[in-house]
């Protein structure tokens, strides 16, 4: 039997998901809602696949999914969220996932993806790996696409609200590294305030 660990902050996510797998075969052995205790649980349990999400507090999924990766661990990463494919997918690939579902379509599609991954397949979007169609403004997708991984977590939880201390809390960085991150992205993506900052991930979807 497959063993599964689901990271996700969303409880009715996780339920569902559960619900589904379970019909399916696998062996639900942990979830959590978020990332630190996602690694925690991963290293002591073992699962043979971890369905994933990146909005997730404590390390967001793509730092989860590098930190994974990095372990060298025996197991399949699924990526399921609720983030633009065309912004996500090809970054995801690149950070080890071995495969990535959307949240806004039909559910039982991560079934079909789990059964993938696990049978040593990968499983993305056939559409958002070679290019960025989908997105309502390209101009922004360029920009947003040459953002590291941490420099796109802090542009997400500077449009959830967040203040330098809170994202700082949330990244176990310092109020230091979160100005400067800001900084980067204001340079990167051609703003010249936090409002356009924030403007810009609310157009993509970011926030």
């Amino acid at each position: 039997m497959q063993k599964l660990l689901i990271i996700d902050d969303h409880p009715v996510i996780r339920y569902a998901v559960k619900g589904l797998m379970e019909k399916e075969g696998f062996e639900v052995v942990g979830e959590t809602d978020n990332g630190l205790d996602g690694i925690t649980m991963a290293r002591e349990l073992l699962p043979n696949l971890v369905i994933l999400d990146i909005a997730i507090p404590k390390l967001d999924g793509l730092e989860v999914l590098t930190r994974l990766q990095a372990l060298g661990l025996p197991m399949h990463v699924l990526i399921l969220t609720g983030q633009q494919p065309a912004l996500f997918a090809r970054r995801c690939l690149n950070a080890g996932a071995a495969g990535f579902v959307s949240k806004h379509g039909n559910l039982q599609e991560v079934v079909d993806a789990a059964k993938a991954v696990v049978a040593g397949y990968t499983y993305f979007p056939k559409t958002t790996l070679t290019d960025i169609r989908g997105v309502e403004n390209q101009d922004d997708a360029m920009m947003i696409s040459s953002l590291s991984n941490r420099e796109l977590a802090v542009l997400q939880l500077l449009a959830q609200g967040l203040t330098n201390k809170d994202i700082a809390d949330s990244m176990f960085l310092s109020n230091k590294a979160i100005s400067t991150y800001k900084t980067r992205l204001l340079q990167k993506l051609n703003a010249t305030t936090l409002v356009e900052l924030i403007d810009m991930a609310k157009r993509n979807n970011l926030g």
